[in-house]
């Protein structure tokens, strides 16, 4: 699966992308993550993606010319079967787990990263397929909900998690539902003297039934 990210700050994205169960999938080339600076496709000397907004106001807007450009030398307009362009704003759509396993099924993913008071709206009008919000708060830009993006749908392509049983049990694998807690070694664990931090008895006895009886009963309900 191919992942373009259109940003001013693509350096931001290296250290994430170098690790972990992202960096072994793009080595063994189930993910094609790259990622392109937005002033490449500026039609200035300075390279400015931005201006003031019209009618006044704060802070300055991200064009539409620069996004537009980018899209159309990477080929992303009009190939809807296949690639998804999405807008990272916090004014989209609230990104959910069900979006990250609809996603997945899609060949290529481009993500605009917008900064500074936001994008022009005719980038969500006329370029962007979907916009999405990762939650009700502001960031500073978009670079944090794509990168969360990325991860939360990489991990529903086959092969990228080591076991894909991962998946089946998850938080939010079932709408509104979380994960059973999870113990390891030590089976008890003394932070000071007198004091026993123990793992629940039923999980160290052996009976798979009563164990999957108790993580059933352990799932609880998002608020």
């Amino acid at each position: 699966m191919q992942f373009d990210v259109l940003t001013i700050f693509p350096a931001m994205f290296e250290s994430y992308f170098s690790e972990s169960i992202i960096k072994r999938a793009v080595e063994a080339g189930i993910l094609d993550i790259r990622v392109h600076d937005l002033r490449d496709w500026a039609d200035n000397k300075h390279n400015r993606v931005d201006d003031k907004p019209y009618g006044g106001g704060p802070g300055m807007v991200m064009q539409v010319g620069p996004f537009y450009r980018a899209l159309k030398a990477l080929k992303a307009l009009g190939a809807k079967k296949k690639t998804r362009v999405l807008l990272m704003s916090a004014k989209g759509k609230r990104f959910m787990h069900e979006d990250a396993v609809r996603l997945a099924k899609y060949s290529r993913i481009v993500l605009l990263c917008g900064r500074y008071e936001g994008v022009d709206e005719r980038v969500a009008e006329h370029l962007a397929d979907e916009e999405i919000s990762i939650g009700d708060f502001v960031l500073t830009g978009g670079e944090l909900p794509a990168m969360t993006a990325i991860d939360s749908i990489s991990r529903q392509v086959k092969g990228v998690l080591g076991k894909s049983a991962s998946l089946d049990r998850e938080s939010h694998s079932e709408e509104g539902i979380t994960e059973h807690p999870q113990y390891t070694r030590p089976e008890v664990f003394e932070p000071k003297k007198g004091q026993r931090w123990s793992v629940p008895e039923v999980l160290t006895g052996g009976d798979h039934a009563k164990i999957e009886d108790w993580r059933k009963k352990q799932q609880k309900p998002t608020k």
